[in-house]
């Protein structure tokens, strides 16, 4: 592992956010625009975040709250991080919610670290080394059919609600055998490493919530199909089918 201190880092940074938000009670809303909420803690956390980091590395960052914190240059990594992916669930005290830590090059995942702090599980991953769920190592999954395929999908902030989107939604995902909506697109991803889900696909989700569980996934050499757009969005498939 050539970034091994980095990758030991994240998973440190990881726990000890998670630990800090377990003990919080007070989950204040700052900001409620449309169907996006923006709590101080994501503000906090991602502070939390992005000091310790800059305390041992000088990487560019991208994070949810603060955008890029400086320019990335040709051929050095960067961070991409997400200090509470499912905001809107943990402001609900639905445990479905989690901290994600990626490092990147360009357009390509070196690492990721998905941490669901509500239940103590730290998905991990670093191309070409291997993918882990706590101390266990996870191994490919067995390729199914569609019809047989839980399919995990949402619908994100900023999504367009017209008929034609909709049904050009139903479209591509009535033939799963069952979808799943849990508010993180993070966690979605992990669990697709793990096996709980089949297949992840989202249009128009930001990077910061994918950045992780693609990593994780590339591990396992899952069909992984990432499309970029403006503004840090994306349209997103990974699976096992």
């Amino acid at each position: 592992m050539k970034y091994k201190k980095e990758f030991e880092l994240s998973k440190n940074i990881a726990k000890d956010v998670g630990a800090f938000l377990n003990l919080q009670t007070e989950k204040n809303i700052e900001s409620q625009i449309g169907k996006d909420i923006k709590l101080e803690l994501d503000k906090k956390s991602e502070e939390m975040i992005i000091n310790r980091l800059n305390s041992k590395f000088d990487y560019a960052i991208l994070s949810e709250e603060l955008g890029l914190t400086k320019d990335l240059v040709v051929n050095e990594p960067y961070w991409i991080i997400d200090p509470i992916d499912g905001t809107l669930n943990f402001s609900r005290d639905n445990p479905t919610c989690c901290i994600s830590i990626a490092f990147w090059i360009e357009k390509e995942p070196l690492f990721g670290i998905i941490y669901d702090f509500n239940r103590d599980e730290l998905f991990s991953g670093y191309v070409g080394s291997g993918a882990w769920l706590n101390k266990a190592e996870l191994k490919p999954q067995i390729r199914k059919s569609i019809n047989q395929s839980i399919l995990a999908t949402g619908f994100p902030t900023y999504m367009s609600d017209d008929d034609k989107t909709i049904k050009d939604f139903i479209f591509q995902v009535q033939e799963y055998k069952k979808i799943r909506m849990i508010g993180s697109a993070a966690l979605s991803l992990a669990y697709v490493a793990c096996g709980r889900f089949d297949t992840y696909m989202e249009n128009d989700i930001k990077l910061w919530d994918i950045a992780a569980g693609v990593a994780i996934n590339k591990v396992l050499e899952n069909n992984i199909y990432v499309e970029y757009n403006n503004n840090y969005g994306t349209n997103t498939t990974v699976g096992v089918i």
